[in-house]
C-alpha cells in the first residue's frame, strides 16, 4: 500500500508543479514536472530506477517534448558503451581472480598494526575502482575485510573495535578511488558525455585531463577518510589484530599466477594504457605529450572504441584451461574456452545501469530542450555574484545531500544540465563548476541508501547505522571542503 502511495505521488507532484510554472510557459512547466516525478521516482525506488528511467521514452512524446526517435537516441549514447566496455574488462580481471591476488599484495605490504590495515585496505579498494566498478570492488574486498576481522587468533577486544572502521574503509575506499576516473563510478561518464552533447563546439574532456585532477584530490580526499575512520570517528588502537599472517596465507593458498591471470592483465594494463595516453598531457609549461591520437590521426578512435575492442578480445582469447570457470553446466564440454563467456557477462553485466544512464541523458536533453534550462538559468543568475569558493561549496553542499537519498548517477544526470546553463549565464567557464558538482554527487557517506557501497557494508549486519551517520558526516564535509578548495581557487 504504501509503495503505491509513493507511486501516485510521482505524477500528482508533476501535476503540481505544472501548475505552479504554467505562468512561466507550458513547455518549461511541464519539463519541470516531469523532472520532479522522475527525482522522486528515482530517490524513493517506487519502481525499479530502471523502469523509471524508461519514462522520457513514453512521456516525451505523448507531451510534446520530443519524438520517440530522437528521445531513443540518448539510450545508445557513445559513454553507455565505454561503461559496458569496462565492465566486461573487470568481470574479465574478476573470471579470472587477478583482483584477488593485487588486493591482497596491497594489504601484505601495508598491513601491520590495526590503523596500517585499514590504510591497506583502502588504497587496495580505491586502486581497484579505478578501473573497476566501485560496487563490484566493495563485492570483491568485502571477504577478505571479513576473513581479517574473523581471525579468531586475534583478541575479541581487538576484533570488535576494528570491524566498523574496517568495513567502512571498504566503502569509502571504493567511493574515493571511482573518483579519479572517468571510468570509475557513473556520474563520471555522465559529466563526459553531458559535457559532448551541451557543448559540441568545445574540446571533450580527455581521460589524462580527468586522472590529473582526480587522481589528486582522490589521494588527499584518501588519507583524510583515512584518519576519520582510525583517529577521529573512531579509535582502532595498537593491538594487533594478526592481519599479516592472514594475508600471507590466502596469497599463498592463490599459488603463482595463472596463464588466465596474465592474459587478462595484459588485456587490461593495454586498455588502460590507451584510455591514459590517447590525449594530450600536460607536463608543466615545456613538456606536452601530445597522445597517440595525435600521432596516428586514428581521432575517430574514442574511449568507448577502444573499451569495446578491449571487451571483446576477451571473448576471442582462449583460456589455458580446458573449461573455463562459472560455465553453464548444460553447455557442451570443450577442449579450449576463451577468458570471457556471454552467458558469464550476461548475468554480471548492471544493465539496469546503462538505462539508467540513458534516462539521464534523455533527462537533460529535455531540460534543455524545453526550455527550462533557461528559466533556472535566469532565476538564479544572481547566485554569479558570490565569491567563487563559496558558490562551489553551496552547489556541492546541495548535489552531496541530494545523492544521500538518491542514486548518484540520477543526481549527476539531474543537476549538469542545469548548472551548465547557470554557468554559461554567470559568464563562468562550465567545467569549473561541473566538475566539482559531478564528484560531489559521488559523495554520499551517511546513509545505507546514498551508494551500492554503503549497501554492501550495512548489509553484513556488523556496522550499525549510527556509526555509519557517524563516520558519514565527517566524510561528507570533508568532501564538500575539499572540493572548495580544488576548485574554488
Amino acid at each position: 500500500m504504501k509503495r503505491l502511495l509513493v507511486q501516485l505521488v510521482g505524477p500528482l507532484v508533476a501535476l503540481l508543479v505544472f501548475a505552479l510554472l504554467r505562468s512561466q510557459g507550458d513547455q518549461p512547466a511541464i519539463m519541470a514536472g516531469l523532472v520532479a516525478w522522475l527525482a522522486l521516482w528515482w530517490i524513493t525506488e517506487a519502481v525499479p530506477i530502471p523502469v523509471t528511467s524508461l519514462l522520457p521514452l513514453v512521456l516525451y512524446p505523448l507531451l510534446g517534448i520530443d519524438g520517440v526517435a530522437s528521445t531513443a537516441s540518448h539510450y545508445g549514447k557513445e559513454i553507455i558503451f565505454l561503461f559496458l566496455g569496462g565492465f566486461i574488462l573487470a568481470l574479465g580481471i574478476e573470471r579470472t581472480g587477478l583482483h584477488k591476488r593485487i588486493a591482497l599484495h596491497i594489504v601484505a605490504r601495508l598491513g601491520g598494526s590495526p590503523s596500517r590495515l585499514v590504510l591497506g585496505i583502502m588504497i587496495a579498494c580505491a586502486l581497484l575502482s579505478m578501473w573497476i566498478n566501485s560496487t563490484a570492488t566493495t563485492l570483491v574486498m568485502l571477504p577478505i575485510a571479513l576473513s581479517l576481522i574473523d581471525d579468531e587468533d586475534a583478541p575479541a577486544t581487538v576484533r570488535q573495535r576494528m570491524t566498523v572502521p574496517l568495513l567502512l574503509g571498504v566503502a569509502y575506499g571504493a567511493t574515493i578511488g571511482g573518483m579519479a576516473t572517468p571510468v570509475g563510478t557513473p556520474p563520471n561518464l555522465v559529466l563526459l558525455e553531458q559535457w559532448r552533447m551541451l557543448f559540441p563546439d568545445r574540446p571533450g574532456i580527455g581521460f589524462g585531463q580527468w586522472m590529473s585532477v582526480g587522481v589528486p584530490f582522490a589521494v588527499v580526499f584518501l588519507i583524510m577518510g583515512w584518519l576519520v575512520i582510525t583517529r577521529w570517528a573512531f579509535r582502532v588502537g595498537a593491538d594487533p589484530l594478526g592481519d599479516a599472517d592472514t594475508v600471507q596465507e590466502r596469497l599463498s593458498a592463490l599459488g603463482a599466477p595463472s596463464a588466465d591471470e596474465k592474459r587478462a592483465g595484459i588485456v587490461f594494463a593495454s586498455v588502460a594504457l590507451l584510455w591514459m595516453t590517447g590525449d594530450k598531457l600536460l607536463f608543466g609549461e615545456h613538456f606536452v605529450f601530445p597522445g597517440w591520437r595525435a600521432w596516428t590521426g586514428l581521432t575517430a578512435v574514442t574511449d568507448a572504441a577502444i573499451a569495446v575492442a578491449g571487451a571483446a578480445s576477451l571473448f576471442l582469447i582462449r583460456s589455458a584451461h580446458p573449461s573455463a570457470p562459472n560455465r553453464p553446466a548444460s553447455d557442451e564440454p570443450s577442449t579450449s574456452q576463451p577468458l570471457m563467456d556471454w552467458h558469464f557477462a550476461e548475468q554480471r553485466v548492471p544493465w539496469g545501469i546503462l538505462l539508467l544512464i540513458g534516462g539521464g541523458f534523455a533527462l537533460a536533453a529535455g531540460v534543455d530542450k524545453s526550455g527550462l534550462s533557461h528559466l533556472i538559468g535566469e532565476r538564479m543568475a544572481g547566485l554569479g555574484e558570490l565569491p567563487m569558493i563559496v558558490l562551489i561549496g553551496a552547489v556541492v553542499l546541495v548535489v552531496c545531500l541530494m545523492s544521500e537519498l538518491g542514486s548518484n548517477t540520477a543526481t549527476a544526470s539531474l543537476v549538469i544540465p542545469i548548472l551548465a546553463a547557470m554557468a554559461t549565464r554567470w559568464g563562468l567557464d562550465p567545467q569549473s563548476i561541473l566538475w566539482p558538482a559531478t564528484l560531489g554527487a559521488s559523495l554520499g557517506f551517511m546513509l545505507p541508501v546514498a551508494s551500492p557501497m554503503q549497501t554492501i557494508v550495512f548489509g553484513t549486519g556488523r556496522v550499525p547505522i549510527r556509526q555509519m551517520v557517524k563516520g558519514g558526516v565527517w566524510m561528507d564535509l570533508i568532501g564538500v571542503l575539499l572540493l572548495m578548495l580544488f576548485f574554488g581557487w
